[in-house]
C-alpha cells in the first residue's frame, strides 16, 4: 500500500505553519462535508469528542454526518493556542441551531497529533455548550469559509 500524498503544511510546525494548519481545519469543518473533512485524518485516526470515541475514516465520517445533520447552520472559529513538533493545541467556538430553532454556542479545546505526512492521527476535544438567543449570535457570515476580515475569537472577547 502506498503512503498518501503529503497534506501540507507538514510537521514539525512553526508558528506560521501551525496557524495555517488551524485555518485549514476551520475551513474544512465550516464546509460541513463529512467525506471531504474525513480525508484530513489518518485511516486509523483516534478521536475523543464528548462521550464518543470514533476511530478510523468510516466512524469519523458517520460522526460528522450525524453532527451536521443535528447542528444546523453551523459556523466555527478555531484559534491556535500552542504547538510543538507534530502537535497543535487549539481553542474554538461554534454556533448552530437545532431543528426547533434553538441556538447554541459551544466552546472547546482540541489537542491534535499529526503523522509525518500531515494527517491528523489523534484528536482530543473537550466541549462546553450553552444556549444563546438568536440576537446574541456572533458568527453571522454566509455559510462556508469564515471571511478573512471576520474577527477572531480573541477579537470577539471569546
Amino acid at each position: 500500500m502506498t503512503a498518501p500524498a503529503p497534506r501540507h503544511p507538514l510537521p514539525p510546525f512553526t508558528q506560521e505553519t501551525a496557524r495555517e494548519k488551524v485555518r485549514l481545519a476551520e475551513d474544512g469543518w465550516n464546509g460541513r462535508n463529512p467525506e471531504k473533512v474525513t480525508l484530513a485524518y489518518t485511516s486509523d485516526s483516534k478521536w475523543r469528542n464528548r462521550a464518543e470515541f470514533p476511530q478510523g475514516h468510516a466512524e469519523i465520517k458517520d460522526f460528522l454526518t450525524r453532527k451536521w445533520n443535528k447542528e444546523l447552520d453551523y459556523r466555527l472559529i478555531k484559534e491556535l493556542w500552542a504547538h510543538s513538533d507534530n502537535r497543535i493545541a487549539v481553542r474554538y467556538a461554534y454556533e448552530y441551531h437545532d431543528d426547533s430553532g434553538n441556538w447554541f454556542r459551544a466552546f472547546g479545546n482540541e489537542n491534535w497529533e499529526f503523522d509525518e505526512n500531515g494527517y491528523m492521527a489523534h484528536r482530543h476535544a473537550s466541549i462546553n455548550e450553552m444556549p444563546i438567543k438568536e440576537e446574541d449570535r456572533k458568527f453571522r457570515w454566509p455559510l462556508g469559509r469564515r471571511p478573512d476580515e471576520h474577527p477572531s475569537l480573541s477579537e470577539l472577547g471569546l
